[in-house]
């Protein structure tokens, strides 16, 4: 399978997932590529030890796992090649194509056997086509829906409500970030803009939409202007009762269309896009994305968290893991099939990738087999573009909640995640800004030795940045500061 970023995959059924579109070096793709989970599991589970030990896992060794069994497991999958196929597929559109045209960063929706595609980007040129898949003989049709068109747009978010209509909300349409919502009827075809009540969310793209029960969750993004947000919505009025019925909303009036902004407690995702929020149960999985560096740095920060909405309990909480997860990454695909999570794809800002991982729970036979049968790391991964350990993310957030630095980064809003693992460490004996400033504040020399002094000094400097407001930090210590919180991270004070 070819390495991808900005593609879709849909689960389809209980035992595919429909992989379509992406770019890879620049070049826009339209292709389907179909993964068969059922044949794929089989195989494993009558695997012997040996080949077992051909694969990489990472447990999440810690009590209390978020999901539903005490713990999780990340498999890197090394998939053989008969686990994929291509299917020939057939159909026609407008310009007498079989299929969509080549594209990356549009949405893709799964009802029953049916794949839908809107939008998205191929090259400088956004799209406004739609076409539908049926999977069951794999045949395209690019369909003319009518009513209140949606404007052609990439970086936008979908979600199916129930199995006979759509929502998609935002965008960009290569002028504007958008906050229109949009549902159509995939019967029907006909696309309805929404009048929604209440002060709307921001504009943005690279978001997520999450349809929950009868509410759309829309989560993160870029806004207009560039900010990357961690903003946290909810819509609703999207279900009538001809859809939804429960005991609630037999006795509830249709609800009127409106925007909630969720402020929920917890461990908060930091601020990202091209992230995905993937539902599964009592729980919705953040993975992924990226974000700025904050205004200590000019690099975009790609992670490898995985951050669970707990729907129970109303917050926020974050996996607990014990070893190395995937690579960090955006613009990937992460679908759930039963109790599974499968990530597949990606892009860190250098690297485009094709490897696949699954993320399990510790009580799945394939979990056990790995437990009992501990998988070595593998020295080569013919899924990436290039060698898995030089490119995965170095560094994890801690726990902590006391030492110097955390609490800096609780005062300044500092990332402990960085993207680079090549970054250029200088130690504080050669930081000559570093030692200057922190001769200022020490004042005349007492310690005629240079270890002493220097000690003396780095002890005086952290405990005057950690005493400091962030508004009171003047711009000249600001690149000192963030080579020392990069000196600490590294050495894994944290």
């Amino acid at each position: 399978m070819l390495s991808l970023s900005g593609h879709t995959a849909v689960p389809i059924g209980k035992s595919k997932v429909v992989v379509f579109g992406g770019l890879l070096d620049k070049k826009f793709l339209n292709d389907i590529a179909v993964y068969d989970i059922g044949s794929g599991f089989r195989m494993f589970e009558n695997w012997t030890k040996a080949s077992i030990l051909k694969h990489r896992g990472t447990l999440f060794t810690q009590p209390g796992s978020l999901f539903t069994q005490p713990g999780s497991l990340w498999m890197d999958w090394v998939a053989e090649n008969k686990l994929w196929f291509q299917p020939e597929c057939t159909g026609s559109g407008s310009d007498g194509q079989v299929g969509p045209s080549p594209r990356a960063f549009h949405v893709a929706v799964s009802i029953d056997c049916h794949m839908f595609v809107f939008g998205g980007r191929s090259g400088s040129r956004r799209l406004g086509d739609f076409w539908v898949l049926d999977t069951d003989i794999w045949q395209w049709s690019e369909l003319t829906s009518f009513g209140d068109l949606p404007s052609p747009r990439d970086f936008s978010a979908a979600s199916a409500i129930g199995n006979q209509k759509i929502v998609m909300y935002g965008g960009w349409d290569g002028k504007k970030w958008l906050s229109d919502v949009y549902v159509l009827d995939t019967i029907s075809l006909e696309w309805t803009e929404l009048s929604v009540t209440g002060s709307p969310p921001p504009p943005r793209c690279g978001h997520t939409a999450t349809m929950v029960e009868k509410r759309l969750l829309v989560y993160g993004g870029r806004g207009g202007g560039g900010p990357i947000m961690s903003d946290l919505w909810a819509l609703k009025g999207l279900i009538d009762e001809g859809l939804y019925l429960s005991v609630l909303s037999i006795l509830e009036e249709n609800e009127t269309p409106g925007w909630t902004q969720l402020k929920l407690p917890g461990q908060t995702p930091s601020p990202r896009c091209g992230h995905t929020v993937t539902s599964g149960g009592h729980y919705l999985l953040l993975f992924g994305g990226h974000g700025t560096g904050g205004w200590l740095s000019r690099y975009d920060i790609y992670y490898n968290d995985c951050i669970v909405l707990d729907r129970l309990s109303a917050q926020w909480k974050r996996l607990p893991i014990g070893n190395e997860p995937p690579a960090a990454r955006a613009y990937h695909s992460l679908s759930h099939i039963g109790s599974r999570y499968l990530l597949f794809g990606g892009f860190d800002g250098k690297l485009t990738y094709g490897d696949i991982w699954w993320l399990v729970s510790e009580e799945d036979p394939i979990a056990k087999r790995f437990i009992e049968s501990p998988p070595k790391t593998l020295t080569d991964n013919k899924g990436m573009t290039a060698a898995n350990d030089n490119t995965q993310s170095a560094f994890k957030e801690s726990q902590r909640e006391d030492g110097v630095i955390a609490e800096l980064q609780r005062k300044l809003g500092i990332s402990v995640s960085f993207s680079g693992p090549g970054l250029q460490i200088i130690d504080e004996s050669e930081d000559k800004e570093f030692i200057e400033l922190g001769s200022r504040l020490i004042g005349e020399r007492v310690s005629n030795s240079e270890h002493d002094f220097l000690n003396q000094t780095i002890e005086v400097l952290r405990d005057h940045w950690r005493k400091s407001r962030p508004s009171s930090i003047p711009l000249k210590e600001l690149g000192p500061l963030l080579r020392d919180y990069q000196r600490l991270i590294t050495r894994h004070h944290l």
